[in-house]
């Protein structure tokens, strides 16, 4: 039986069912010693749709239980870190699944009860550490200055008068770690954005060619970005559900918003409700990109097979694909 299987099974019967099952999936979870990511993603695909219809107790329980887990799923995590402090504490004390950026947005979003918790990590960041001090007492937190610089222009034996320090000023504690946290921020995505794979025309080629509505089209940008052919990038899109379109777009490293925007284009029947949203982005965040780029390897290789074979090829960089495949795509 798959998650979906035992999912509905919870959600056709009584609560109490979800409610076993909610827990039942995480302890097992947690007894792995090494979950495999195909692991992680199962407990993902079961308990995140279930997460609305248990109860906080439910939701107290399984916050407890993965702050204890090293491996514990990161899209979970950051679900239950969106509850309440009484229930997400343990995660916000101690869990590795959440980043320095996930620390901050939690702050920013739900301020000095998520914050104060977060203050007890071990081996907290000092800019959060600063951050969350400025939030309790932003009058109270001492900001270093810079020192002068000393004028060192002519020979004149007699050294300058070191100029007076400005006076620390209510809020400049909270300002300057504000202006740290934007520089980690931003340090980090320029780190994560740097993509060997796609740029900003290819980006908007697929983009395009997805609003379109043209399979043929969408397929052959595609097959463009991978350098992959035609028939295999037909492949990717023809299927019932965007499993491997997402792990194409995640191959090319685009961003959420940008890979969220041409799955739905291209599989707009798959997004009827806000939670349909929410499940993609978990996928997505959950999918790593080693992985998603072993995926791209092995379509590269079955383009090589059949060129090789002397099947039937069409070159990637093509304008145009045969008249046989410009079927319109079906999106169901």
């Amino acid at each position: 039986m798959s998650a979906s299987d035992f999912r509905q099974i919870a959600i056709r019967t009584e609560s109490g069912k979800a409610e076993r099952l909610f827990r039942a999936a995480v302890s097992a979870f947690c007894s792995l010693t090494r979950p495999s990511r195909r692991e992680i993603a199962q407990l993902e695909d079961l308990t995140l749709p279930l997460f609305d219809s248990v109860s906080v107790e439910s939701r107290r329980y399984v916050a407890a239980a993965l702050s204890e887990c090293e491996y514990a799923p990161a899209a979970l995590v950051r679900r239950l870190c969106e509850e309440p402090v009484d229930v997400c504490a343990p995660l916000l004390v101690r869990s590795r699944a959440l980043s320095d950026i996930d620390l901050i947005a939690l702050i920013g979003r739900h301020g000095l009860p998520h914050a104060r918790a977060i203050a007890r990590r071990r081996d907290l960041n000092p800019t959060i550490a600063q951050l969350i001090k400025a939030l309790e007492k932003p009058t109270l937190v001492r900001v270093r200055q810079p020192e002068p610089i000393a004028d060192v222009a002519g020979d004149s034996a007699e050294p300058a008068a070191a100029a007076p320090s400005p006076p620390n000023l209510p809020g400049s504690a909270s300002e300057n770690a504000r202006r740290r946290l934007r520089s980690m921020m931003l340090a980090e995505s320029e780190a994560t954005s740097v993509n060997p794979f796609v740029g900003s025309a290819t980006y908007s080629k697929l983009r395009e060619t997805a609003l379109i509505g043209n399979a043929a089209f969408f397929q052959t940008a595609l097959a463009d970005a991978l350098d992959i052919d035609f028939s295999t990038a037909r492949a990717l899109t023809e299927h019932s559900s965007y499993v491997s379109l997402l792990a194409a777009l995640r191959a090319l490293d685009l961003s959420e918003d940008r890979a969220f925007l041409i799955t739905v284009a291209v599989y707009p029947r798959e997004f009827p409700h806000p939670q349909a949203i929410r499940i993609f982005l978990d996928r997505y965040r959950l999918l790593h990109h080693e992985a998603a780029l072993e995926k791209l390897l092995g379509w590269r290789a079955e383009t090589v097979s059949r060129a090789v074979g002397g099947n039937a090829h069409v070159a990637a960089n093509a304008d145009q694909a045969p008249d046989g495949d410009k079927a319109s795509l079906k999106a169901s």
